[in-house]
Parts: C-alpha cells; structure tokens; sequence
C-alpha cells in the first residue's frame, strides 16, 4: 500500500502509457508478454532467434509500478523512456495513479476464475512461508483480505470502467483468451492502435506471437527455467510464475461446494 501511494503521487503518466492490470495469479504473466511480443513485432519479430524473451523474463520487460519501480524508497526516472511506455499493476482500478486516470491512458485487464486464482495464489505464496492450509486461505479470500483488496470489488470496478470508457479499458477473461488466443490477440492489437495488417495475418505473425507467448513455450526457455525476477518481497524464481497455466485446475484441490465455501480438505 505505500507503494501505491508512492506510484500515485509521483507517477507522471503519459496519454501514450499502457497498463495491464490484473488480480494476482491472473494470467499476468501471459498478458505481458502477448502485449510486449504484440507491441514489438516489427523490432523483434515472434519467431527470431534473438528474440527477448529468450535472455529477459516478461517481468523484466513489462514492470509493476509498486511491486518493481516504486519500491525500497526508489523513486525511478521514467521519463528517459520511448513511447509507448508499458507497465502493470495489481491495484483496484479506483487506486490507479491520479494522474493515468486523469489523461485517461490505456488500461489492459484480465480476470480469471475466482477459484482459479485461489489456487494459483496459495500455491504461489506457499512458496515463500510457512505452507497455510486451502481452508484458511479459502476463508481470507472469500473474506476479500489480501493486499489488492475484495476478488469482486477488483474485477467490477474495471468491469464497469470497461463498459463506460472501452477505448480506455480492455477486459479479457482468461478463459476466453484459453479457448481463442488467436483472437485476443487481434482485439489487444486493435485497442493499442497497432492493428495486423493483411500480409502479417497472411504470414502468420498472430500465431506466431500466440506460439512465443505460450505456456508451453515459455516454460521451457532457459530464462524462466533459472532466472529471477526482484520484486518488492526479494528475488523470485522465474518458474514460480509458470505452474500449470490452465483452467479449472481448482476442480483438483476444492470439491464442487467451494462455491459454497466449502473445501475438501
């Protein structure tokens, strides 16, 4: 939270920033890197050898503003930086830096399945502490105490955002993008203003990016195998950020009452 107010007080946003911004354990990883292969296409095409996702982890390309760049009393210069400048964020869209909201730049949001995240979420924290038990990580999340406050209260506010102001807010669903990567892909390049054109659909370029991005690809390179990425909490193993990277995983840890807030442990 005081990096939030760090951001928010001397953020200086650009009308030509993108934020991605998602609950964490929301397919973070897999937007920023369909927004920075996307954004990048012609300087570093999907399929080149050289490409930086093979030496440089998506966290490294596209940075959290309060869990990377305002953090450990650093304020960075970030005006040295060329347009478009993309960044990302876990806070709820009322807690977004004054001044992205105020020149309206763009935002990117992903949800994902509340009980997907949970899951997702305990495993991942599970990694740096003493292991809680699923019922009473089940019971904080549904209680909405985390950092990034309430599950609804976050997807609804850029819910709403979204339905009053979609040239500023783009909202995906991780499910979706699952079953249609192909077509995400096409709307995130449309609403960064950088649409494909009808040679690079004829070659392929979309599918190529989608390849790059994908869980399976990027779970294999040797950056996200051994790398770290530093965020607020210390140095993190890259491949803490790719476990399994599907849907309804949920279904093997909480039985079919977890809408009920039961758990079968």
């Amino acid at each position: 939270m005081v990096s939030s107010m760090v951001v928010d007080a001397c953020f200086t946003a650009r009308p030509s920033d993108i934020i991605i911004a998602t609950l964490p354990k929301s397919g973070t990883t897999w937007i920023k890197s369909l927004l920075y292969a996307t954004m990048g296409r012609k300087e570093h095409p999907p399929d080149a050898a050289d490409h930086p996702f093979h030496s440089i982890a998506p966290h490294e390309c596209i940075k959290f503003l309060g869990c990377q760049l305002y953090t450990n009393n650093r304020i960075p210069d970030l005006q040295e930086l060329p347009d478009p400048r993309l960044f990302a964020t876990h806070v709820a869209f009322g807690v977004l830096p004054r001044s992205a909201m105020k020149i309206r730049c763009k935002v990117v949001y992903v949800c994902r399945d509340p009980k997907d995240t949970l899951i997702s979420l305990w495993n991942f924290i599970n990694r740096f502490r003493v292991r809680d038990g699923l019922e009473t990580a089940t019971k904080l999340f549904c209680d909405g105490l985390s950092p990034v406050g309430p599950y609804w209260d976050h997807v609804l506010g850029y819910w709403h955002a979204h339905l009053t102001h979609p040239e500023q807010v783009l909202f995906f669903r991780y499910e979706e993008m699952h079953r249609d990567p192909s077509g995400h892909v096409l709307s995130l390049a449309e609403f960064i203003s950088r649409p494909f054109g009808v040679g690079e659909e004829n070659d392929d370029v979309v599918e190529a990016i989608v390849m790059l991005c994908s869980f399976s690809h990027m779970s294999e390179l040797h950056v996200n195998k051994e790398g770290k990425t530093e965020l607020v909490v210390g140095a993190v193993e890259n491949s803490s950020f790719f476990r399994r990277g599907m849907v309804g995983d949920w279904a093997n840890h909480l039985s079919p009452k977890a809408e009920d807030g039961e758990t079968d442990r």
